[in-house]
């Protein structure tokens, strides 16, 4: 028996799973999807989204601009941690060393800030785009955790994103004004 960084006994010469697949073609094609994905929502952000976004009622420009900051971020924090996952799979850095810069990703499950209702509003690309992200994140933490068992991240999962009770606040706001 060996037993891992993170603590877990492995039998000799056994690969544990999780490291078998960060280091597959399904990782790369996994990296691609989400460089990819990046891609895609920044040009659509920058471009044809931003004159959608103007002709939108104000209720729903702002569950637009929600939505919109919430996938650039739930994107940042999975391309930090791809690109994190392909620097220890090329030998960049180790392990040890991404469990240490991990904790900076703060990979984390991020969910629609707004109803099904209302983001069935949003423009249809914008909706797309939240949908592959949600699943690209969920394979992505799926990954983390078979990597990294036990970390700081099973925590931060169960947490609430501070940023719901300030999106609340400005929808009881923007309600009272009468938009």
């Amino acid at each position: 028996m060996s037993t891992r960084a993170s603590g877990v006994v492995e039998p000799f010469g056994a690969v544990p799973f999780g490291q078998k697949l960060a280091g597959s073609d399904a990782f790369k094609s996994l990296f691609k999807e989400g460089m990819y994905l990046v891609e895609l929502s920044a040009a659509y952000l920058d471009g044809p989204g931003r004159l959608e976004a103007k002709a939108l009622p104000r209720a729903v420009a702002l569950a637009y601009a929600s939505e919109s900051m919430r996938l650039t971020t739930r994107l940042m924090q999975m391309a930090s941690w791809l690109l994190m996952q392909r620097a220890v799979n090329e030998g960049e850095m180790t392990p040890v060393q991404a469990q240490q810069e991990k904790n900076k990703v703060k990979l984390s499950r991020q969910d629609l800030s707004c109803d099904f209702e209302t983001f069935s509003t949003l423009p249809e690309v914008l909706q797309d785009l939240c949908e592959q992200s949600l699943r690209l994140q969920s394979r992505i933490i799926h990954l983390d955790a078979l990597l990294y068992p036990g970390a700081l991240g099973a925590s931060r999962l169960a947490r609430p994103v501070a940023i719901e009770s300030q999106l609340a606040m400005l929808r009881e706001a923007f309600d009272a004004r009468g938009g």
